[in-house]
């Protein structure tokens, strides 16, 4: 059990319980050994939902029959309400066009921008040469925070004569079901 999060559960459930603190323990049945009905299990969940800043489905709540398990949702839901967000990694399609025009040595990639990704596709653009353009599309509805830091990540190649250009296209979309923007 949390060292932080149990004390707090456990000074609920025995203020809406009217029951001593000391009575509660990971095997105590909230029904049996307690006699708390199902109301009684609404408004503990309405209160622990308020002191924790969770939402308890009314499910879970039919199925939790001890302390422990209370305390454990408890701590699963709080986990997961209050865990940071995943960092937002963009889908792109990449095309490395190189300075000589010819068009058999045009790389293409697509699919989510990991770092791994995002590196083999600054080496293409690097071995293509200076004068040679990258173009990264990413869907329309890709903020201007993401669009703008993708611009910022490959921006160094322009220092090192890759021209670099990233824009919104709705042939990247997933509900278009695109794997490239049209060519312009």
């Amino acid at each position: 059990m949390s060292e932080t999060l149990e004390p707090r559960v456990r000074r609920v459930v025995a203020e809406y319980l009217g029951v001593d603190a000391e009575e509660l323990g990971p095997a105590v049945s909230l029904t049996d050994d307690l006699a708390a009905d199902s109301l009684d299990l609404l408004e503990l969940a309405l209160a622990l939902e308020a002191q924790f800043g969770i939402a308890i489905p009314e499910s879970v709540i039919d199925d939790v029959h001890r302390y422990g398990d209370l305390v454990e949702v408890v701590q699963a839901l709080h986990a997961r309400q209050h865990a940071p967000a995943a960092p937002d990694i963009p889908v792109v399609w990449a095309r490395v066009l190189p300075a000589d025009g010819r068009s058999d040595t045009i790389l293409e990639r697509a699919g989510q921008l990991t770092p791994y990704t995002a590196e083999t596709i600054a080496d293409d653009a690097l071995h293509a040469g200076p004068g040679a353009r990258l173009e990264m599309c990413v869907p329309t509805d890709t903020s201007d925070v993401t669009l703008t830091r993708l611009a910022d990540d490959f921006a160094w190649l322009e220092r090192r004569g890759v021209q670099v250009s990233v824009r919104r296209d709705r042939a990247v979309d997933p509900a278009t079901r695109g794997t490239h923007p049209h060519a312009a």
